[in-house]
């Protein structure tokens, strides 16, 4: 396969091996290559099986030879998120305390790309526990920055980000509970959506009710991101939260024929606030790059506005939440083995055993108050506009920024602030590829509906995407 076949979109490298232009052997061995050429300078893809993912690849060929009906995904070679359960494959969470743990189950989001046709072949490094936006463990170490190896990739999904940026391959799934679909989508020049509670169900086992965090998809184009959420979206009888519409209906024209597609948001309303009004600190070349966002929306007959949301309820939400979270995934481990766990994990833990039934109420209570603000805005709104990542991709020897335009940061999560509070809303947010600083490192804009709105989120980032191109520019490795 060519050089140019490394940054064909998902949508095409299927169609192709639907119409037998190339196999799913060939198209195996040219993901495999790549991951060879460019993973001992990025360490992004840490687990791998190349046997299974062979065998897999012929049985695809097999069925394609037969005249079988093919899925949406068939032969695609795939890496997986190192948080997403993978059945024979071990998952580790970036966790010394779970090196060698090998589920028996894939998680919902495997099971349903399997079942389109993607062939598994291997995990992407992640945060200990996912915790922080900046993907490094004891594990596996450092994932860098394919625009510059001496940044960060961002996180959770940091080694997704950068096995997409660097050609790997054009998609692949990650989650989202503070940022981790979205910031390393700002961070490696790639698009990163966070779904509406129930898109892609919490089912059990696990915490059917969950909704902080999200399972998602990052892609190098909106198109992809809506393919996959085609195969992957949808309800389940085990997961009680499920949005009731199928995944068809992300399956619209305008993303199939995304090279024909002409931008248009004449009437779309948006309201446009870098830092939401004066809530978080942007550094000032970031808070340039996106404020230049405004016009693209504005040329392509959007009504924009500086009007923005009241979300000042919204941290607390987030951080009860969050805090009760960590309880009920980590807090066996913490108790049997906290030594083995990183001070921010503990910290977080420490937070949700901490807090009292008075302070539960409460952040219940706000999340009330905060969904009808949501309700309110969008009422007279269709899109909220905004930074995605506060700080242009930084130093991977330290673990987190701890200061913003000489503003001091209180701990590991305020550098993300600009997609906490997004998260706490239960919005479904993108970031898209926005431009590039001085020294070439990639911005995102975040782009935020109201609940429920995601197949209109997508359409309305496609046309940004195509508009501005910024999607098209690769790193140089």
């Amino acid at each position: 396969m060519s050089e140019e076949s490394l940054w064909w979109s998902t949508r095409e490298l299927a169609g192709r091996i639907s119409a037998k232009e190339i196999s799913a052997r060939e198209a195996l061995q040219a993901h495999l290559d790549r991951i060879d050429e460019v993973n001992p300078i990025l360490n992004a893809v840490v687990t791998r099986d190349d046997e299974a993912a062979f065998a897999q690849a012929e049985t695809a060929d097999a069925a394609a030879a037969r005249g079988e009906r093919l899925g949406a995904l068939h032969g695609v070679p795939m890496t997986h998120k190192d948080t997403h359960d993978t059945a024979g494959m071990r998952t580790t969470w970036g966790s010394p305390l779970m090196a060698d743990r090998v589920p028996e189950t894939d998680a919902l989001i495997i099971a349903r790309l399997k079942q389109a046709g993607i062939t598994t072949t291997g995990k992407t490094n992640v945060p200990e526990f996912a915790a922080g936006s900046h993907t490094f463990n004891p594990v596996f170490g450092t994932t860098v920055n394919p625009y510059d190896p001496t940044k960060s990739a961002s996180g959770s999904s940091g080694g997704v980000g950068a096995v997409l940026a660097a050609g790997v391959q054009a998609s692949g799934d990650g989650s989202d509970m503070g940022g981790s679909l979205r910031s390393p989508a700002s961070f490696n020049n790639v698009v990163g959506l966070r779904p509406s509670n129930g898109r892609i169900p919490h089912s059990s086992p696990g915490n059917p009710y969950a909704w902080l965090s999200q399972s998602g998809f990052m892609a190098r184009s909106v198109s992809d991101v809506a393919l996959l959420m085609s195969v992957a979206s949808g309800p389940d009888p085990l997961g009680p939260q499920s949005h009731p519409e199928p995944g068809s209906v992300f399956d619209l024209p305008e993303f199939a024929l995304d090279a024909q597609h002409s931008p248009d948001l004449t009437g779309l309303r948006v309201g446009f606030s870098p830092d939401l009004g004066g809530m978080f600190p942007v550094a000032e070349e970031v808070a340039r790059i996106v404020t230049d966002t405004a016009a693209v929306f504005a040329d392509l007959g959007a009504h924009v506005d500086d009007a923005v949301p009241d979300l000042r309820d919204a941290d607390e939400v987030f951080g009860v939440r969050r805090a009760l979270d960590f309880v009920g995934s980590w807090g066996g481990l913490y108790e049997s083995d906290p030594d083995r766990i990183k001070a921010s994990v503990r910290w977080n833990i420490d937070l949700g055993l901490a807090l009292t039934g008075a302070e539960v109420a409460s952040a219940e209570a706000a999340r009330a108050r905060l969904h009808r603000e949501v309700q309110r805005y969008f009422a007279g709104h269709d899109v909220l506009v905004l930074t995605t990542a506060q700080v242009l991709p930084f130093d991977a020897t330290i673990e987190y920024p701890t200061e913003i335009n000489g503003v001091q940061l209180e701990n590991y999560l305020d550098w993300m602030r600009s997609l906490c509070l997004i998260s706490a809303t239960g919005c479904p947010a993108i970031s898209v590829p926005a431009g590039f600083s001085e020294t070439g490192l990639p911005v995102g804009v975040q782009i935020v509906a109201r609940p429920g709105a995601d197949v209109k989120l997508l359409q309305v980032a496609h046309d940004f995407e195509a508009a501005t191109g910024h999607h098209g520019l690769h790193p140089q490795l």
